[in-house]
Parts: C-alpha cells; sequence; structure tokens
C-alpha cells in the first residue's frame, strides 16, 4: 500500500506522519561531546609557544633575568617612576659620601646622588643600543637574504666583504667609524650598529641557506607560488628564531661597546650622565671613594649578563 492511500484510509496515520516521533532527542543530547569531537586541535606553533612559555615560567634565572631587564627598560623610559631627585642637582656639603639607605650608590664629587644618576644614564645607553640594533638587524638581514637566496656571484661578493669585517674587531670598527662621524650618542649608536652588522649577515645568510632546500619551500614552489612569496611567507618567517636569539644576545655586546666608548669620551658630553661616563669619571677617585666606579661598573655588568642568559635560555629552546 502506498503512503498515499495509507493516510487517505488511517487517521492514526495522519497523526503520526504530523507528528513524528522525536528522534532527534539522543542526537541533541550527545550534541557536546559531537562538538568537542569536531573542534581542531590546537596549531603545532600554538602548542610550542605553549609549551615554551610553560618551561621558561619554571627557569628562576630566566624570570630573574627577564624582571630586571624590564626594571632598566623602565628607568629607560620612564626614570621618574623610580626616583624623584634630580641627577644634576649638586650638593657641596654631601659630597663623597659612601652608599646608605639614603644614598644607595653614595654621592659623587659634586654631591649629586649617584643612584639617580646611573637610573637618568640608562635612556641614553639603552635607546642608543636599541638603535644599534636596529641598524645592525636591518642592514644584517638584507645582506644575509639577498646572499643565501640569491647565491652564486652575489653571495660570494657580499660574503667576502662581510668577511673583512669580520677580520676586524668590532669595537676597532666602531671606534674607527665613531671618530669619522664625531662626538655624541648617535654617532656612537650607528658606529656599534655598524660594527656588529656581519654576525647578523652571516647568522641571516646560513638560515636562509638551510630553509630554502626545506621541502615545504620546494613544494611552494611546485605549486607555483612566486618566489617573493616564497620568501616572504615561508623563508623569513623560519630563519627569524635564531636571527632574534642573536639580537639578544648582541644587545649586551652593544651595550658594553656603547659604554667603553663613552668611557674613552666619544659619548655624550658632560654634565650628561651616560654609564661609561660615570665609570670613568670614578676611576681617579677608586682608593679613597670606589664606588663612583666600581658600582655603576656592577650595574651594567648584571644589564648584560641578564641579556646574555636571556639570549642562552631561548637558544636551548630553539635547538
Amino acid at each position: 500500500m502506498s503512503v498515499e492511500s495509507q493516510l487517505t484510509h488511517d487517521p492514526d496515520a495522519v497523526l503520526a506522519h504530523l507528528d513524528p516521533p522525536d528522534t532527534d532527542a539522543p542526537v541533541a543530547a550527545d550534541a557536546p561531546d559531537a562538538a568537542a569531537s569536531k573542534r581542531p586541535p590546537r596549531s603545532g606553533r600554538r602548542a610550542r609557544l605553549h609549551t615554551s612559555a610553560s618551561q621558561l615560567a619554571r627557569k628562576p634565572g630566566f624570570l630573574i633575568a627577564v624582571v630586571w631587564v624590564l626594571f632598566v627598560g623602565i628607568s629607560a623610559f620612564w626614570p621618574t617612576l623610580i626616583t624623584s631627585r634630580d641627577p644634576y642637582e649638586t650638593h657641596p656639603e654631601s659630597a663623597m659620601l659612601s652608599p646608605s639607605l639614603g644614598h644607595l650608590f653614595g654621592t659623587d664629587n659634586y654631591g649629586r646622588d649617584l643612584w639617580t644618576r646611573v637610573l637618568y644614564g640608562s635612556p641614553l645607553t639603552i635607546k642608543a643600543t636599541l638603535l644599534a640594533i636596529l641598524i645592525a638587524i636591518v642592514l644584517g638581514l638584507t645582506l644575509g637574504v639577498v646572499s643565501g637566496f640569491l647565491g652564486g656571484f652575489v653571495d660570494a661578493v657580499l660574503m667576502r666583504g662581510v668577511d673583512v669585517l669580520l677580520a676586524v674587531p668590532g669595537l676597532l670598527l666602531a671606534l674607527s667609524i665613531v671618530t669619522a662621524l664625531g662626538y655624541g650618542t648617535l654617532p656612537v649608536a650607528i658606529a656599534v650598529g655598524i660594527g656588529i652588522v656581519p654576525g647578523f649577515a652571516r647568522t641571516t645568510r646560513s638560515e636562509v641557506l638551510r630553509v630554502k632546500t626545506l621541502p615545504y619551500v620546494e613544494a611552494a614552489r611546485a605549486g607555483g607560488a612566486s618566489w617573493g612569496r616564497i620568501l616572504l611567507r615561508h623563508i623569513l618567517p623560519n630563519s627569524w628564531g635564531p636571527v632574534a636569539v642573536l639580537a639578544v644576545l648582541d644587545a649586551g655586546v652593544a651595550i658594553i661597546a656603547i659604554a667603553s666608548l663613552s668611557f674613552l669620551g666619544f659619548g655624550a658630553a658632560p654634565p650628561a650622565a651616560e654609564w661609561g661616563t660615570l665609570i670613568s669619571d670614578g676611576r681617579s677617585y677608586l682608593i679613597t671613594s670606589w664606588w663612583l666606579s666600581l658600582l655603576p661598573s656592577l650595574f651594567v655588568a648584571m644589564i648584560v649578563l641578564s641579556l646574555n642568559h636571556i639570549s642562552k635560555t631561548l637558544q636551548e629552546l630553539t635547538r
């Protein structure tokens, strides 16, 4: 019997057809489980980031180093949040006071609070370091990407030039450049940035050469992707890890170089508070007032060691 005839001769069949049984109820009850089963798994990159963050959170030395770097960064951009004293205000009656609760780093030969001067020296040194690292990253990435990506004659010419720069010690190269550019914080930053370009160029080139031969790059090329798209979407993002670690490590190198050039008198002119200048000013009083040079030196050493520890920890995670 057809459905139409059954509906015509049987009223109960009509009611059953109009009000079918609730067969979807069990499915509705299982809907959350079904949605959970269909939920896409966490992406590989997010999972790696979550795992790396968990590992870093269990390293107390890394956390202490990060806190110290953040403290120095705050003092570089907002020193008034940490101290309310004037770094240039003189108090001859308080000259050469030893470290105490009132003056954590003591006072200098003009009675100026040395802790305040060290904090106000952070903007000059840290901003010069950031500028030097930016110059090194831009020039180093450009040279490394062009050399590794194009290869051949271009690679040979660029890398021979980089080898020449690597043959000259970085500080000596920076000293030569700043002598030509003149004195001041900006010339020092430019000189130091150019001095550390070869390391970035070499590291970037090696990473580009490694990534360029990986299967997914070859697959993208076989799929019709242009070289520009491959470079921007595949090679550069996957070559950035070691370069970022090198940037953190070379930030400490740049701080030492900038402080060294300031110590030699190539930095900001007095009475500007710059770390190298502060250390240089206190060397005449090492016997009677040791804190004038020692405490600013320890401050610089702590920030450099913190950056080195951070870079080494990140390098271990990227292996």
